[in-house]
């Protein structure tokens, strides 16, 4: 159950990440958060895991006050985070990786924006100042392709839409999820994760919310979920999708 009076809900997706759990990533969000002087919840939402994770989860929940585990039917990263922005309680709500290729500690730096006004805060790997580890020369070149393509396609200034790391004042983030259409909540029968980034984004500006892009570390974490090469040609076909949509009137308020 969540609580009431949160200043932050951090919303985890979580599938299969039982090897990801073992290399302690939670402990480490645990530490940050319980340093916090603000109120917090921490929703692991799971997604239908197959690996004996959940037990996993279920243990941890239950030692550490505040984090609340929600199981969902296999929906993908969108079904999941939509979930999570649900059950939310937050004054903010920030959406981070569960393999923590960037620390939930780089909210410090998204952190002030939210504080000055802006309604979408998101943590980027391309602006001035960001910095990137580890990550093979080929998923870059791929990555800048597919940011430069839905800049053409579907959004205007914004360099990094598919860094996991963004945070929204909890009612802005909580209209705009209702509003998703091409990712809205169906089970899937992949680990797909999809350009629901992109929509939401593309959601905020069409809105005239006021967009923060902040420079964050992030680290390559090798993963056998993602096939760069037919993930990007399915997320390029969404990214179409959300033009043909907004196009006959599918997000009119």
């Amino acid at each position: 159950m969540t609580k009431k009076n949160v200043y932050l809900s951090v919303v985890i997706p979580a599938y299969n990440e039982k090897d990801n759990f073992q290399k302690g990533v939670l402990d480490e969000v645990y530490k940050y958060l319980k340093k916090q002087r603000y109120s917090w919840e921490a929703l692991i939402v799971d997604d239908g895991s197959t690996d004996g994770s959940v037990n996993l989860l279920e243990n941890f929940t239950k030692k550490h006050k505040s984090f609340i585990l929600i199981k969902n039917p296999h929906m993908g990263k969108a079904g999941t985070i939509i979930t999570g922005v649900k059950k939310a309680s937050g004054k903010y709500i920030l959406f981070t990786d569960f393999d923590q290729a960037t620390p939930l500690s780089e909210f410090t730096k998204l952190h002030p924006y939210l504080k000055k006004g802006f309604d979408v805060v998101i943590g980027s790997r391309e602006v001035k100042g960001s910095k990137r580890e580890q990550e093979p020369f080929y998923r870059h070149l791929m990555g800048k392709g597919f940011n430069f393509g839905i800049k053409i396609i579907a959004l205007r200034g914004i360099s990094d839409t598919q860094c996991g790391f963004k945070a929204f004042k909890g009612n802005v983030a909580k209209k705009l999820f209702k509003k998703l259409q091409v990712y809205k909540p169906k089970k899937i029968s992949t680990a797909f994760t999809g350009a629901v980034d992109v929509e939401i984004l593309f959601l905020a500006q069409k809105f005239g919310y006021k967009i923060a892009e902040v420079p964050i570390f992030w680290k390559h974490v090798e993963t056998k979920r993602v096939n760069p090469i037919k993930d990007s040609v399915l997320m390029a076909l969404d990214v179409i999708k959300i033009r043909f949509y907004d196009l006959f009137g599918r997000y009119e308020a």
